[in-house]
């Protein structure tokens, strides 16, 4: 369904007091009492709670599983277990990147996400492939998901040579940002590893967004190499670094230090609340003033059985992992999952407010906490002032 007009009337913003949402060609442009619908397809809100569109800003739906048979998990306890278990099973099972990142993208749909940054990985023994298949979903579904492609050297980038090459070619392909992985721990060669990424990165006028699994030192020297790089380069508000364990793990004048370089910086943090090693301390740098998002990271892959695109789930998992029990924490991971990841995707017409882009969803909830912990089925998920899916159903 597409109307140039849509009231949906009866609604309250972020649990606030009941008012009517006016949609016009894409665009919120009012929100009150008494609004001149003329002309407008009408819907009743019913008292529901309504919420900007949700934003996974870390995930890899080239890798899913979903829509697929069941896949037994027999990754290793390593990353680079993993990374070779999903490199064979990629080998054996050829699925289609085009039509599993489909598959998710329709998932996310369905649990109110509206834009997703996606990691893609590029390697030697795939080349582009992955990168041309989801730049197809982009194209499919460009009226119903923002979308953010991040190429992503996998299998590592000085350990195999040829891949920035290609990383270059998947900016040029249409890849929004640059990526890297654990430059210490993959690589074995951390200075050369952020060197040919920011250098890429600089030439190619694109942002960065880096995975660092590496723990405790190794992984906050690898923020101290990302922080220099950044400040020489003039690149604040352009990095993020994804997962970021070690800074759950360090001394408190070690992470005070990094904190307020982070902010200093504009580098943001993602996390998405793992269950099996410490993470960012996550009220702490939302309230030192750093960019914090989040994401589903894999989804049913090779990674792992977990995972199903709703980020109310991942709200209240990160909440949980964290202790948080007050409204106004959950809240807090709620803004997380939703401005925090639009502010990294550049998104200044997300929100709820006059003059934003029509992406939001309806939950039958009393609160945001409600629905973090409830996580009701969605009764609506508008995208640009087009309805995407109603009652828990996908309907693109």
């Amino acid at each position: 369904m597409h109307n140039n007009s849509l009231l949906i009337r009866n609604v309250r913003p972020l649990g606030k007091n009941s008012a009517d949402l006016l949609v016009r060609d894409g665009t919120i442009v009012a929100l009150g009492t008494d609004l001149n619908a003329e002309g407008a397809a009408i819907l009743e809100g019913a008292g529901q709670l309504l919420l900007p569109g949700l934003v996974d800003a870390h995930t890899h739906i080239d890798k899913t599983f979903w829509g697929q048979p069941w896949q037994r998990h027999q990754a290793g306890p390593r990353i680079i277990d993993k990374i070779e278990n999903e490199r064979r099973l990629r080998r054996e099972l050829k699925l289609s990147a085009e039509t599993q990142s489909a598959n998710q993208i329709r998932q996310a749909i369905r649990m109110g996400t509206t834009h997703i940054r996606t990691h893609v990985d590029v390697d030697t023994e795939i080349g582009l492939s992955s990168i041309e298949a989801v730049l197809a979903s982009k194209e499919h579904f460009r009226e119903s998901m923002t979308l953010q492609l991040v190429a992503f050297p996998q299998s590592g980038l000085m350990i195999r040579p040829g891949t920035q090459a290609l990383l270059e070619a998947a900016i040029d392909a249409g890849a929004d940002l640059v990526g890297g992985i654990d430059p210490g721990a993959i690589d074995r060669d951390p200075a050369g590893q952020l060197d040919c990424i920011f250098d890429i990165a600089e030439r190619k006028q694109v942002g960065i967004d880096i995975h660092l699994h590496e723990a405790d030192q190794l992984g906050a020297t690898s923020i101290e190499l990302i922080l220099e790089r950044t400040r020489a380069l003039g690149m604040q508000g352009q990095v993020t670094i994804s997962h970021a364990f070690c800074l759950g793990m360090l001394p408190e004048a070690q992470l005070s230090g990094l904190i307020e370089s982070l902010q200093a910086l504009d580098i943001t943090i993602m996390t998405h609340g793992p269950g099996h090693i410490a993470f960012p301390p996550i009220k702490r740098l939302y309230e030192a003033g750093v960019r914090v998002c989040a994401g589903s990271d894999g989804i049913r892959d090779a990674w792992g059985p977990y995972g199903n695109a709703d980020m109310l789930e991942r709200a209240m998992l990160m909440g949980f992992r964290s202790n948080y029990r007050h409204d106004d924490e959950l809240e807090m991971i709620l803004d997380i999952c939703s401005f925090g990841g639009a502010r990294v995707m550049g998104m200044a017409d997300y929100g709820l407010e006059p003059g934003c882009s029509a992406d939001f969803v309806l939950v039958d909830a009393e609160t945001p906490t409600h629905a973090i912990v409830s996580r009701p089925p969605r009764s609506l998920v508008c995208k640009a002032g087009r309805i995407v899916a109603r009652n828990g159903e996908c309907l693109v």
